[in-house]
């Protein structure tokens, strides 16, 4: 891997020396013009000012980095400068997620990543893999209906249902098959009212507007359905290998310690939802894009027909599915699930030759990288051949991030691309799927890239 310089330049700025931004208005800033379309603004004002951008943001100066040596500077080579807790967004996610591992930060947030890192070991998701191609062969039996009725669906709804499932069986050993609909369409409500909140954070979710009203009943209800699965595992007094029974079960190596009612609450509820909501996501738009490419679709079902045949796909098969991979990855830059990441510096720092006070807050933006020329040739094109062997070893690190980077990359990252690949290759194997025309297909910047109006497909059986 080549290895590039983090330092500012030589030639830095005076400390008076602001980065160029934009002016926005009165008196949000930028805040209604990110409402728009976020990404795409935050990628135009990367070709506007540069690698480093200065705006205000709501009630906050922001610094948007955009260079991947700076990414990698906040995010891995200086990451104790820069904290998640203090982070404005995940203040306003706290009343659902608590102090999960996504919100928390400093010694705490270690010895819970700590405690919940042996879940996601390699051999423990070997296991886990069964379960998942037994949730994704369920859904296809329920599309034979479809098939033979000629009969199209949201690809979207159903890859949320499934991942949701998936996650509730794998993680937290029961089945969430009935009451699936249900969490998704309240936790699709509470993403679109974080949506506003983030964009208008105000007034505070303890004021009774009917916005902040609806905040909070989605919160109870999702809260709700998550101390019912713990009551039931405490209930039934066993460890039955998921995660949930760890995380009531864990102690840290170095204290002793547990975790106490309200730490095994957050992890629950983050992994609940964002252990489902990135690979839904994710296999979303893949599946979209393979379908829009011919020779990609192809290539992709030889690649199955050879490694797998006609068996179920395994954990053993899925690791060899190097194409496979590759169009995924290439999903991941075009539509990254995450497309914000955020950090608060917690002294002052020198970015670029850029003063950056203590409690600035950062944006760094996987779209707007994943997007940039610079980076990427032809950046707006689905070519899975940027991820060879070759063309990968060449790439400037942090010019793709998807799942952050650095101590807090994403704990779940080699579980969901496990997930997303055995799913791909079952539908594979038996299905082309083929959108339905005229349907708009379009993203919304909701806490992730949604198609905002669902993907609708038909079935052709191979």
């Amino acid at each position: 891997m080549v290895e590039h310089a983090v330092t500012t330049p030589a030639t830095a700025l005076p400390r008076s020396k602001t980065p160029p931004g934009p002016r926005g208005h009165f008196p949000l800033g930028v805040a209604s013009d990110m409402q728009k379309d976020a990404p795409k603004f935050l990628l135009e004002m990367n070709r506007q000012y540069g690698d480093i951008v200065r705006m205000r943001f709501a009630f906050w100066n922001v610094y948007v980095l955009y260079h991947p040596d700076d990414i990698r500077y906040v995010h891995q080579l200086n990451h104790k400068n820069y904290n998640n807790k203090d982070f404005f967004i995940y203040h306003m996610l706290r009343p659902l997620f608590g102090n999960g591992i996504i919100t928390n930060d400093g010694q705490s947030w270690l010895q819970q990543r700590r405690l919940i890192q042996p879940a996601f070991h390699r051999k423990r998701i070997a296991a886990l893999s069964e379960k998942m191609l037994e949730g994704t062969l369920a859904m296809l039996e329920r599309w034979r209906t479809y098939e033979e009725r000629g009969q199209a669906f949201d690809l979207a709804e159903q890859m949320y249902h499934l991942t949701l499932c998936n996650v509730g069986k794998t993680l937290f050993g029961i089945d969430l098959t009935e009451g699936a609909n249900d969490f998704e369409q309240t936790f699709i409500r509470l993403n679109r009212l974080w949506a506003k909140y983030f964009y208008s954070p105000f007034p505070p979710i303890n004021i009774p507007t009917p916005r902040n009203l609806q905040l909070k009943a989605g919160i109870r209800h999702l809260s709700d359905i998550v101390d019912g699965i713990i009551q039931e595992h405490r209930q039934s007094n066993e460890d039955k290998g998921d995660l949930l029974s760890m995380l009531l079960m864990a102690r840290d190596e170095e204290t002793g310690q547990g975790m106490s009612e309200q730490q095994v609450h957050d992890e629950a509820v983050t992994m609940l939802n964002a252990g489902h909501e990135t690979t839904a996501t994710a296999l979303t738009w893949t599946l979209y894009l393979i379908s829009q490419h011919p020779e990609v679709e192809r290539r992709f079902h030889e690649e199955l027909d050879t490694v797998i045949g006609g068996e179920a796909p395994t954990f053993e098969h899925v690791n060899k599915l190097t194409y496979t991979q590759m169009i995924l990855e290439e999903s991941m830059r075009l539509y990254p699930p995450v497309w914000l990441f955020g950090r608060k510096a917690s002294a002052d720092d020198e970015i670029r030759g850029y003063p950056i006070p203590a409690n600035s807050v950062i944006f760094m933006s996987p779209y707007a990288t994943h997007h940039n020329p610079t980076y990427w040739e032809n950046p707006e094109v689905f070519d899975p051949e940027r991820f060879s062997t070759d063309r990968a070893a060449t790439r400037q690190p942090y010019s793709y991030f998807p799942f952050s980077g650095g101590p807090r990359q994403c704990i779940g990252n080699v579980f969901a691309q496990m997930e997303a690949k055995q799913v791909l290759a079952t539908i594979g194997q038996r299905y082309f799927l083929r959108t339905v025309p005229g349907h708009p297909v379009e993203y919304e910047a909701t806490l992730n890239i949604r198609p905002r109006y669902g993907i609708q497909v038909n079935l052709e059986r191979r």
